[in-house]
């Protein structure tokens, strides 16, 4: 369960990483920007799900149906243990917080190399290059970490 999950993050991230280095640069089409979110985001969550399963796999932690109290647990106790800083957490939740965002938007534009998401009470949030770019950067590292971990814990027992 835990590998698919990670080789279908990894097949995200790098169809991510080509979107914003090559594609996104050359067609500059800035609805491609909520798209590449998109990925990150999905390719975030089935990292946290293969590691979440990987310790429950190992009786570390114990897994609710609850998706936040899964979500807290991560934080809490599985961060740590896989290396994972605050400042990553905290880009993790930007990426799920816009996601969800997007999700709830009424309505959505593009203007001046950003994706701008409206809420119903008329704030926005943006989604530019250059947060795209802090995004992956963090999901790469959460992939490096969760394998060197669960690679290490494989090779432990």
């Amino acid at each position: 369960m835990e590998g698919n999950s990670l080789d279908e993050a990894r097949r995200m991230i790098k169809t991510v990483d080509h979107m914003v280095y090559v594609t996104y640069p050359i067609l500059k089409e800035n609805r491609l920007l909520i798209k590449m979110l998109e990925q990150v985001n999905n390719a975030v969550f089935n990292i946290i799900n293969a590691i979440i399963q990987h310790e429950y796999a190992y009786k570390r932690i114990r897994l609710y149906s609850d998706m936040r109290a899964n979500m807290e647990i991560f934080e809490e106790k599985v961060a740590p243990r896989y290396g994972i800083s605050g400042e990553h957490m905290l880009g993790i939740k930007q990426v799920f917080n816009l996601i969800e965002k997007h999700r709830k938007s009424p309505m959505e534009f593009v203007r001046q190399n950003k994706f701008i998401i409206m809420s119903e009470n008329l704030e926005t949030e943006n989604v530019t290059l250059d947060k795209l770019k802090f995004f992956l950067t963090i999901s790469k590292e959460l992939l490096k970490k969760a394998e060197m971990t669960m690679t290490s814990d494989r090779n432990y027992f």
